[in-house]
């Protein structure tokens, strides 16, 4: 399953009953009872009904959700109430399907514009996903001359791919993003990897992405808290200049 949730949440919020709720692939599919989400658009107004997207917020409270930072109660309410009036706000975009399915699109800081386009990283990572060949992708981008910004893939293969010819791989890849995406999400720079820079929690650590990819590794910030932080230095000794 598919599951949406925040350690500031305390628990999962949206999430498939099983043997319940019919489940679609990359969907976290409806909100756990109790859980009252809402989609918002930029200018705070919220967005009825369904196949539509926007900013993910909770407009109710919950019982184990997070209720202050330590010593800084006012950076928590920076943080999770000043975006939305009366609304959490969880960093998060977010659509809504035809029949209420929800489906995250990822952090509304990791959209990435190309070219004019403001494209979102996590669906581009779940068609990477679908090739047999890899294992896991992680989507950043980078400063481009031309287009502002382009983007630069982290690939890690299954051991079927880890034989096969990279270019090859390579041509594959941005062909699935093509057809599931359309052409202007195609990757410039496309690294495999034998591992990606994670918190002890597994979350991705795309800030340290974005700096090696953007050739920016003077300051990558304390680095020995990862769950793994030798796979920092392997990516960046084979980053794609």
């Amino acid at each position: 399953v598919d599951t949406w949730w925040q350690t500031e949440t305390g628990g999962i919020m949206i999430s498939p009953i099983p043997y319940s709720t019919p489940a679609i692939p990359t969907f976290a599919t409806l909100p756990l009872p109790g859980i009252q989400p809402a989609l918002m658009d930029e200018e705070g107004n919220e967005i009825k009904g369904n196949q539509v997207d926007g900013r993910l917020c909770i407009k109710f409270p919950w019982p184990s959700m997070a209720r202050t930072i330590w010593g800084n109660h006012q950076r928590y309410k920076d943080t999770y109430f000043s975006a939305f009036k009366n609304m959490y706000f969880t960093g998060d975009g977010a659509l809504r399907d035809s029949v209420g399915y929800y489906r995250i699109t990822g952090r509304v800081d990791d959209v990435v514009i190309v070219s004019g386009h403001n494209l979102g990283t996590a669906p581009i990572e779940d068609a990477i996903n679908e090739h047999p060949a890899v294992a896991e992708s992680a989507i950043v981008g980078y400063p481009h001359e031309v287009k502002g910004n382009a983007l630069y893939g982290y690939v890690i293969l299954k051991e079927t791919g880890e034989s096969r010819n990279q270019d090859n791989l390579r041509k594959e890849i941005n062909q699935l993003i093509s057809d599931r995406i359309g052409p202007i999400a195609k990757l410039d720079k496309i690294q495999f990897t034998n591992g990606l820079p994670k918190t002890r929690s597994g979350k991705i650590m795309r800030r340290i992405l974005r700096k090696i990819a953007s050739n920016d590794t003077s300051n990558l910030g304390d680095t020995s808290t990862l769950l793994n932080p030798e796979v920092v230095q392997e990516v960046m000794d084979n980053v794609i200049k």
